[in-house]
C-alpha cells in the first residue's frame, strides 16, 4: 500500500536513499565480502570512535569521571572487537568503569562506575568485552 504524501518522501525513504548508498555501492561492485571490503569497514569503524549519548554524558559528569586517552582508546578498540563479533548491544568494561554501547551506532548508551554496578546484573546486551 502506497500513501501519497503530496510528493514528499517519508523519513524511512530518505534514510534508505541517503544513508544506505555506501552499502548499496559496495554490494553492486562486490566489495562488501572481499578482503578489501573487510579492511575498508575496519578502517571506517576505527576512524569513527564512540559517541556518548546525553544520558551517558550526564552520568559521567555527575560522578566527575573523566576518561583518559588510554581509556578512550581501549573503549574504541573494544567497540571494534564487539563489531567484528557481530555484537549489537555490548557491555564494555574498562578498568572500574562499565559502559553499555550500541555497537552499530558507536554510541555509549550509559556509563557506570564500580559503585553503581553493585547488583552485577546487566540486561539487554548480547555480548561483553573486557578492555
Amino acid at each position: 500500500m502506497r500513501i501519497d504524501n503530496n510528493g514528499f518522501l517519508s523519513i524511512e525513504q530518505v534514510q534508505n536513499q541517503y544513508l544506505g548508498q555506501n552499502e548499496k555501492i559496495r554490494e553492486k561492485v562486490g566489495v562488501q565480502n572481499s578482503d578489501f571490503g573487510k579492511i575498508l569497514s575496519q578502517i571506517e569503524n576505527k576512524n569513527e570512535g564512540v559517541k556518548f549519548s546525553k544520558h551517558a554524558s550526564n552520568r559521567l559528569s555527575d560522578r566527575n569521571i573523566e576518561l583518559t586517552q588510554d581509556q578512550m582508546n581501549r573503549l574504541n578498540n573494544a567497540r571494534n572487537q564487539a563489531n567484528e563479533k557481530g555484537i549489537n548491544e555490548s557491555l564494555i568494561l574498562v578498568d572500574q568503569l562499565a559502559f553499555i554501547v550500541n555497537v552499530k551506532t558507536s554510541t555509549v548508551v550509559t556509563a557506570m562506575d564500580s559503585q553503581e554496578t553493585g547488583s552485577n546484573i546487566f540486561t539487554n546486551i548480547d555480548g561483553a568485552v573486557i578492555a
